[in-house]
């Protein structure tokens, strides 16, 4: 289990239990730089759909990890970018679908749902949990900070289409920030925007990990409470999220295998270290201060751990 490229593993997800993650991208390249992301600025900006890694390579380290798939809850394809740029999303769809009976599910910025391609390939999967957080091409732009050909009304006519057409489990996602799509007006066009929708569920976020841009507000506990009432949703910040789990013996290389797919907070790798039943927790973590390939950020008092 050594070096995996593509599979990570499982991460606790507060929307899907234990999440066994592939990547079929390579870090950072998406058709968005969101303001909130947790990996940082987008430094590799396409909206040109390709084979990144051979399809043969992710299904081979899938094969290998499929064993210990009796501790996961679901399979989500997700990347360190967006998913959908991956050209053969629909197969490796299918192929996963051909090796496990695990649900399947696409987290995506929704972006490309108005390629009818897309849009068909994504109905292979039993769960899509695409995110709006705008809901006109201004507070998008703001948000999103999309791709120039990229326009907010193609996007949403094409999750709207989407949702018309797809037969799994709809999740919608918007994350909220404060002073940009947080107020009540915001919500109440969100709220209009919805009922063109056909979802299962809609989840509330605010950026709890250091966002790309400092400038990034979270909103208070009032304001996600107004906006879980008026739009029916699930506030994520209140669903309690699981345990990380890697199979590398090393336990440095445990917790970076995982900083470097998904930041972690200090009580996120203390309890990671714990469940390992690791002594020199101290040691660890001073490795991870002194590492260079790492960012030690410190937001709202909390340490987050982020590879460069």
């Amino acid at each position: 289990m050594e070096n995996m490229k593509y599979i990570f593993g499982p991460v606790p997800s507060r929307r899907l239990g234990s999440s066994l993650g592939i990547s079929p991208i390579p870090r950072k390249v998406c058709n968005y730089s969101c303001i909130y992301c947790q990996l940082g600025r987008t430094d590799k900006m396409t909206g040109e759909r390709k084979e990144f890694f051979k399809l043969e390579d992710i299904l081979n380290e899938f094969k290998e990890y499929e064993k210990d798939l009796d501790r996961v809850d679901v399979i989500t394809i997700v990347g360190e970018g967006e998913p959908t740029l991956y050209l053969r999303l629909g197969d490796l769809i299918k192929e996963v679908k051909k090796l496990t009976d695990k649900p399947i599910a696409v987290i995506t910025n929704g972006a490309l749902l108005h390629d009818k391609k897309v849009r068909e390939e994504l109905c292979e999967a039993d769960i899509v949990l695409p995110s709006i957080d705008g809901y006109n091409e201004e507070t998008s732009k703001k948000i999103d900070r999309p791709l120039g050909t990229i326009k907010f009304e193609e996007e949403l006519q094409g999750l709207i289409d989407f949702s018309n057409e797809y037969k799994g489990q709809l999740f919608l996602e918007i994350m909220l920030i404060d002073g940009i799509n947080s107020d009540k007006k915001s919500i109440e066009s969100f709220k209009e925007i919805l009922k063109k929708i056909k979802y299962d569920r809609v989840y509330l976020n605010t950026p709890v990990r250091p966002p790309a841009e400092s400038y990034v507000k979270t909103v208070d506990r009032e304001t996600m409470e107004y906006a879980v009432s008026e739009l029916n949703g699930i506030s994520i910040d209140m669903l309690s999220s699981g345990s990380f789990f890697s199979e590398i013996e090393d336990n440095y290389e445990a917790v970076l295998s995982i900083v470097r797919r998904h930041p972690m907070n200090q009580f996120e790798v203390e309890s990671f270290i714990n469940s390992r039943e690791i002594k020199n927790v101290k040691e660890i973590f001073e490795k991870l201060e002194n590492d260079e390939k790492i960012n030690v950020i410190n937001y709202k008092g909390i340490k987050t751990y982020r590879l460069k």
